[in-house]
């Protein structure tokens, strides 16, 4: 395929300096290995005259068969079934439990329909660049998270990277579905557990009235479960509600501490290990089977999404909660940090710098429109974003009018939104049982597909790491189990009494804003100076027909860059000493641990660069130039332009012609 224009008008980053050493080594090999009458002479017609003893000739040539004996061809890479199976998988990964526990509450409290403003900015100049950039390369270079980064070899350290922090999540995330199974299974019940006092697990200050509009003269009868006194609202200080016990006592069994990390709850690991079974079996077979599930995981929360919004308007008080959630606070505007937390939750919901998205796109045909595509899914996540506020906001103004509070009062995100806020909101309504159990199925699927496909995306990397042609599906079978047992296995300490701050300190550190920023930033600087950027730009003609608009490549290079950096500062110059439940300090060894984690990702990409020039031999110059050389994989190379300058010299023997190629080194 020819080559496509590169647009000259406006000025671009700076592109990687060829290997012109090295190319006139490949082509030195390949016209000593050429036969001996070859019809094809340098310059690729036929007859033309080769060149003399001892000149040189600088040629551009087209890419054809490495010279030496005809080898077997690499097998074809597995490919979606439709296209429509990768539209699907992303819509599961990258839209999960962020966009509906998270982005309400920060739209909330940034100034409600104001918050919209820097988060609809940054999607366009952070978000969507860096989601295009990751689905891009993985599709150009039919490889997983880490030999994708392959395209400048000195900078793999991102794709290791990748999947530290890919695996740490893969580790964690999946609590959050051991948590939503346990309350699954718990709402199949006429009556919920949380919605009263008197089990085994509530305490004597467990008490099921917070209605402040009542608490006033109240008087309650003695039973077995409930205390008998008359008593005023300051009577409540050290009442906790059945929810709230139901959560630490039952369900987490919460320890005093991270130093206390007590018994393991077999319940849990029950959980534990049912959930690890299901992400295995849907992942075994690879993206044919993937592909088919998505469908219903990615689907399905939009329907009880919808269910949960049409029974949330009709109840008492749910005006008022949307209403709180849109009201806009222009002055909020000004305010650094409502800009921050608009950068965050981009990069947290669009799931970028998980290698993940990566190996995504490696399995797409390499004509396949990922440019569209990357905006297809950004208008898909950002949508569920600001429609899953409705719901949730509408709950929470009926929760608030119940209970006779402001609305700031219930309102919540995270974990405290899915096993606090919506649960006690349930016991509230009519036909409790049953819309608990929707509820929960609903975070069950948002997190499933999540899961399975960040398991995916790291299986992926490991498997083209280490390449086995003809290995057959078995390998990647035990790779799959290999890989869901060491994180179940991690996942044991988890499910101990200190488990949540062990959940905690991987929830901050281990993927946290920091390592993601961190990520980020060096994709594109890569990408846009390394490699360069309008070199990218054409390879993604060779894709998919036309360049993308200009604007792409100074996002890469300028714009999406300095939004990484600033928010990054932000987090640093703001960091403040990891708490649980804003009341227990972690102690100075359990933040050390956390900033292990963190730092074990992070220092992978300047340590890989360091590590590979001190190999390297030559002056820093040949380093730089041998080291940020592509190393083109075995698919799609009749794609790739024919770039490289090779100084070729005449062949030994005057009389054989040599067949020129270009080097896939």
């Amino acid at each position: 395929m020819p080559p496509v224009p590169t647009d000259t008008a406006a000025p671009q980053p700076p592109d990687a300096p060829r290997r012109d050493a090295a190319a006139a080594a490949a082509a030195s090999a390949a016209a000593a290995a050429a036969p001996t009458g070859s019809a094809e002479g340098p310059g690729g017609a036929e007859g033309a005259e080769p060149p003399a003893a001892g000149e040189e000739r600088t040629v551009t040539a087209p890419l054809v068969r490495p010279p030496g004996p005809p080898k077997e061809a690499a097998p074809e890479r597995e490919t979606w079934t439709r296209q429509m199976d990768f539209i699907m998988s992303c819509v599961g990964f990258a839209v999960g439990l962020g966009n509906v526990w998270r982005f309400p509450y920060l739209c909330y409290k940034n100034g409600g329909g104001v918050f919209l403003i820097p988060y609809l900015l940054i999607v366009f100049v952070g978000g969507i660049p860096i989601f295009f950039l990751e689905v891009a390369l993985g599709q150009f270079m039919k490889q997983g998270g880490i030999a994708a980064w392959n395209i400048a070899p000195l900078f793999t350290g991102l794709g290791i990277a990748s999947m530290v922090i890919v695996f740490f999540c893969n580790s964690y995330y999946i609590m959050i579905l051991v948590w939503g199974l346990f309350y699954l299974v718990h709402s199949l019940t006429d009556t919920l557990p949380w919605a009263t006092c008197g089990h085994s697990w509530n305490t004597d200050q467990c008490t099921e009235l917070f209605n402040l509009d009542l608490c006033y003269n109240v008087s309650t009868n003695a039973t077995a479960s409930t205390w008998t006194s008359n008593f005023s609202c300051a009577d409540m200080t050290n009442k906790r509600s059945p929810v709230i016990e139901f959560w630490e006592n039952k369900v987490l069994r919460l320890s005093g501490g991270i130093d206390e990390p007590g018994e393991m709850n077999w319940q849990m690991i029950l959980c534990l290990v049912t959930t690890w079974v299901v992400v295995y079996f849907c992942i075994w077979k690879g993206v044919k089977s993937t592909g088919k599930i998505v469908y219903f995981t990615a689907l399905f929360p939009y329907v009880v999404l919808i269910l949960l919004l049409v029974h949330g308007v009709t109840l008492p008080g749910a005006l008022g909660g949307i209403v709180y959630y849109l009201k806009p606070d222009w002055t909020k505007l000004v305010e650094a940090q409502v800009w921050i937390d608009a950068g965050t939750q981009v990069f947290f919901s669009y799931a970028i710098g998980l290698g993940a998205l990566t190996a995504l796109g490696s399995y797409n045909r390499f004509h396949n429109n990922c440019y569209r595509d990357a905006y297809i899914l950004a208008v898909i996540n950002s949508l569920t974003s600001f429609f899953a506020g409705f719901v949730v906001f509408s709950v929470l103004g009926f929760m608030a009018s119940e209970q006779g509070v402001d609305i700031s009062k219930v309102a919540e995100s995270g974990p405290g939104l899915a096993f606090i806020a919506y649960p006690k909101a349930v016991t509230l309504m009519p036909l409790s049982p049953l819309w608990a159990t929707l509820f929960f199925i609903m975070l069950l699927v948002l997190g499933l597909d999540s899961q399975f496909v960040g398991v995916e995306g790291f299986i992926t990397g490991i498997l083209d790491l280490f390449p086995q042609p003809g290995a057959g599906s078995l390998r990647r079978e035990l790779t799959a189990a290999l890989c869901c047992i060491v994180c179940c296995l991690i996942d044991l300490s988890m499910v101990t009494q200190g488990g949540m701050y062990v959940f905690q300190l991987f929830d901050n550190y281990s993927a946290s804003g920091i390592t993601l920023l961190w990520q980020a930033f060096w994709e594109c600087v890569v990408i846009a100076w390394v490699y360069g950027a309008d070199r990218f730009m054409d390879d993604v003609a060779r894709m998919i027909g036309y360049r993308p608009l200009p604007v792409m490549k100074w996002c890469w290079a300028v714009v999406t860059p300095l939004v990484c950096v600033g928010v990054f500062v932000f987090h640093v110059v703001n960091y403040k000493p990891l708490t649980y439940n804003k009341t227990y300090v972690y102690p100075w060894w359990g933040e050390a641990i956390g900033w292990v984690l963190a730092l074990s990702s992070m220092l992978c990409i300047p340590c890989t660069v360091i590590y590979k020039l001190l190999r390297c031999k030559g002056s820093l110059r040949e380093r730089w130039q041998l080291l940020t050389t592509p190393i083109w994989g075995q698919h799609h190379l009749e794609y790739l332009t024919p770039e490289a300058e090779a100084k070729l010299l005449a062949p030994e023997p005057p009389k054989e012609k040599a067949t020129l190629f270009e080097t896939v080194i």
